[in-house]
């Protein structure tokens, strides 16, 4: 997702988003210390997509 869409969604989403985003960035790091991942790239785009949520969430807060 883009940060334009995040935009669109309500805090609530936001929240539910980042805590899916943090618990698959999780198993993604458990993958790559048992040396089963797959697919490197993964991890960076998972990581980029949780910092994206996270500064919509803050832009969302000093708004409020």
């Amino acid at each position: 997702m883009t940060a334009v869409e995040l935009r669109d969604l309500d805090v609530e989403a936001l929240n539910a988003k980042s805590r899916e985003l943090d618990d698959q960035l999780f198993r993604l790091r458990i993958q790559k210390s048992m040396g089963q991942l797959e697919a490197p790239g993964k991890v960076r785009h998972v990581r980029r997509e949780l910092a994206r949520v996270k500064t919509v969430l803050q832009e969302k807060a000093k708004q409020a």
